[in-house]
């Protein structure tokens, strides 16, 4: 009887004991913890910014809403790297059909093709190639649109209704865990393409260079174009005749007088 006393007491003990015990651990007591983590992973990888410009001059024609929870100035900054990137591959310095340009701890995946640009900036960690398909999926839907419509736009992110467009297509990308988009990373693996890869510091010390060669060919040209004017040209033709004859006047006045000085000195 003592020895089955004490069992239930020890029984008892640890009932009571090992409950308290464990539920002081946070990693047990909380059986939420995974839910709220792959929460937080879902939203904390998605497509931030996406910009989709016009090649043949570099405008920026649409691009996706602002993420709720970014800072205006980060994203303004990043924006202006997306337009700088725009740019670049309009004026043929970048001529990859696709590539992926890093950026501190994010990449701008870019996608060129039917005279129009995708860029879209990703955190570094998400999936490039689900980046692609995102892009991809972009540019057939302006496949869809009618050329004239892409063309008639002189000012930038004047295709307004083209945001809403980005905003529904970037919806179905920010939670890589969804069934379409696990299927998506997981076909054709070995089918992948190479994509390049870019550092945005280079292209940056490219475009300064390039900005200075341009200035220095720009100065040249207007010299040469001042130097071969029209007007010049007219001065040229009408004054030219005049000159030479008044230099031939002036070389035979010239030669009279010296021989009419030389004809004095013989004289004496």
């Amino acid at each position: 009887m003592k020895k089955l006393g004490n069992c239930i007491s020890q029984e008892k003990l640890t009932d009571n004991f090992v409950p308290t015990y464990l539920t002081s651990l946070s990693f047990l007591s909380a059986p939420k913890a995974p839910a709220e983590l792959n929460a937080k992973v879902g939203t904390s990888k998605m497509v931030k910014l996406t910009l989709v410009g016009r090649l043949r001059d570099g405008l920026p024609l649409s691009q996706a809403p602002a993420h709720l929870n970014e800072d205006n100035l980060v994203l303004s900054s990043y924006k202006y790297k997306a337009e700088l990137v725009l740019k670049e591959i309009s004026r043929g310095a970048l001529t990859n059909p696709k590539m992926t340009v890093l950026i501190d701890h994010h990449c701008f995946h870019c996608l060129v093709g039917d005279g129009i640009c995708c860029i879209t900036l990703c955190e570094s960690w998400y999936p490039r190639k689900l980046a692609f398909y995102y892009l991809q999926d972009l540019r057939n839907a302006l496949a869809k649109v009618d050329r004239r419509v892409l063309e008639s736009f002189s000012e930038p992110y004047a295709f307004k209704r083209f945001d809403y467009v980005i905003g529904k297509i970037r919806e179905r990308y920010l939670d890589t865990r969804t069934q379409e988009n696990l299927f998506k990373l997981n076909s054709d693996r070995r089918n992948d393409p190479d994509i390049a890869t870019e550092e945005l510091a280079n292209i940056m010390r490219s475009c300064h260079s390039s900005g200075s060669e341009a200035r220095t060919s720009a100065n040249a040209q207007t010299k040469s174009t001042i130097w071969s004017s029209q007007v010049l040209e007219v001065i040229a033709l009408k004054w030219t005749p005049i000159t030479i004859i008044a230099v031939v006047i002036a070389i035979l006045v010239w030669t009279r007088i010296v021989l009419n000085e030389y004809d004095t000195l013989t004289a004496w």
